[in-house]
């Protein structure tokens, strides 16, 4: 597998962690060095992972996963943007801190939803012979990059838009969802 497709694939799968990156830096008032640390190295690790599972895997669980892997992702992405949304929509003096996406169960649902991709990709190295560890330490270095430029430039839309960009945030987040799903239908 030569470079460029394998920087394409990486910037492909990481298109959905910038996607959550820039609605999650919309919500920020300020960003700070732990949280964009955080967010990034974690689509990273999971990025980095994903394929390497998938390969691992192969074609033993294939015919499980590839029936619910999309609604899965989609799922996970439809739940935290529900979330946003309604916080969004929430009023201003609420006592209530909303959630830290850079944190807890959160951060891992939204690191699983921007990976099942690449556990498709490792499960297509596997079938197609090729080593993994190269292509999956691209891909999550390119994923965890995509993610602070994300995040940065999230933050720089919120500063414009106000409580809105989680919004325009939470509808990313379901969007990512849909095109999965529409992905998945037109791929088989």
């Amino acid at each position: 597998m030569t470079w460029i497709a394998v920087f394409s694939i990486a910037v492909a799968l990481g298109m959905d962690a910038f996607a959550v990156a820039i609605s999650v830096g919309g919500r920020c008032s300020v960003i700070r060095a732990r949280p964009l640390l955080r967010l990034s190295f974690h689509f990273g690790l999971f990025q980095f992972l994903m394929p390497v599972l998938g390969w691992y895997l192969g074609s033993r669980i294939d015919q499980y996963i590839s029936a619910y892997d999309h609604w899965l992702a989609f799922g996970l992405l439809a739940v935290i943007g529900v979330k946003m949304i309604k916080e969004s929509r929430s009023e201003g003096g609420s006592k209530r801190e909303p959630v830290d996406p850079t944190r807890g169960w959160t951060l891992i649902l939204l690191s699983v939803a921007t990976s099942i991709d690449a556990l498709a990709v490792g499960l297509s190295l596997a079938f197609l012979g090729i080593e993994v560890w190269t292509p999956s330490l691209v891909i999550g270095l390119v994923a965890m990059t995509m993610t602070a430029v994300g995040m940065v430039f999230g933050r720089k839309l919120g500063s414009l838009f106000g409580k809105r960009m989680e919004l325009v945030g939470g509808l990313i987040l379901i969007g990512i969802g849909v095109k999965i799903l529409l992905e998945h239908s037109i791929l088989n």
